[in-house]
């Protein structure tokens, strides 16, 4: 939880743009839960660091674990959404590994129907508005 500028709480989301080296660019690794695209992310758990909990979702959803923070500890957060949730997301590497969806045991089946890896612009239209200035961010940090 974190406070915001009217003295309310709001509840804090953390993940990972997860990108990969192609010949002709990178590519993001979007999730797909009904129709709705985004970067794997989670709820920030008490006591937990923010980039702690993003690593743990991303392996948690996708099992990729070897991420490399390349750009740092860089961070961008949406807008508050969906009372008073922020989604806070770092930018990582994944040279290798491939990306599973494996079933999350307290639901009993995964939490996305779908992955793909995609350029910014098809990731862009993919993304809702909310999401897609935290993709524009990540473009430009990582072709810097």
């Amino acid at each position: 939880m974190r406070g915001n500028e009217k003295g309310g709480a709001q509840t804090l989301s953390a993940g990972v743009i997860v990108v990969r080296r192609h010949d002709d660019g990178y590519r993001y690794l979007l999730l797909r839960a009904y129709n709705y695209w985004d970067f794997p992310k989670g709820l920030v758990e008490t006591g937990e660091k923010p980039r702690a909990s993003a690593v743990r979702e991303v392996a948690e959803e996708t099992t990729l674990t070897d991420l490399s923070f390349r750009w740092g500890e860089a961070y961008r957060e949406t807008e508050p959404y969906a009372r008073g949730k922020v989604a806070r997301y770092y930018v990582a590497e994944s040279a290798q590994g491939d990306v599973s969806l494996p079933v999350n045991p307290e639901l009993g089946y995964p939490e996305h129907h779908e992955f793909r890896w995609l350029d910014y612009r098809a990731a862009r239209k993919l993304l809702a508005p909310r999401v897609q200035p935290i993709l524009d961010w990540a473009q430009a940090l990582i072709n810097v």
